[in-house]
């Protein structure tokens, strides 16, 4: 008889970026985009990504893996988008309650998504806002 094994896969989105997380049983690895996240450059990406591990216990840490894909945007939505993949993931690995309200307290954007997009380019000028000058008077 097979044994199953507990797999989540799990996304999260910033701006244009879009990361997967997939989270399973391990040694507790980290790896963005097939690197480790202890080499991921730069640093204060690096950072934004640790986030969330801060408020999980060392030993639930240790016995997980984490591969995360992550495309689109900057290095910064991307590390944004990448974090909150990895909360929600040991969120969902988890089930608790305390971590989830530890979360929303740090930072709410680590669970619940950002809604802020580009405003698209109108017709009359260069953007979405600016438009040609006058200069007649």
């Amino acid at each position: 008889m097979a044994v199953s094994k507990k797999v989540i896969i799990i996304s999260g989105k910033r701006k244009t970026s879009v990361a997967r997380a997939t989270i399973r049983a391990g040694r507790g690895r980290i790896r963005v985009n097939n690197f480790p996240l202890e080499v991921f450059e730069p640093k204060i990406a690096r950072s934004k990504m640790t986030e969330p591990f801060l408020h999980v216990a060392d030993e639930i840490r240790t016995k997980i893996d984490i591969d995360i894909r992550v495309s689109g945007g900057g290095y910064m939505g991307q590390a944004e988008a990448a974090r909150m993949a990895i909360a929600r993931a040991l969120f969902r690995w988890t089930k608790s309650k305390h971590l989830q309200s530890s979360f929303i307290e740090y930072d709410r954007t680590m669970l619940a998504g950002d809604p802020r997009r580009k405003e698209p380019k109108k017709f009359g000028g260069p953007g979405a806002r600016a438009k040609r000058q006058k200069s007649y008077r």
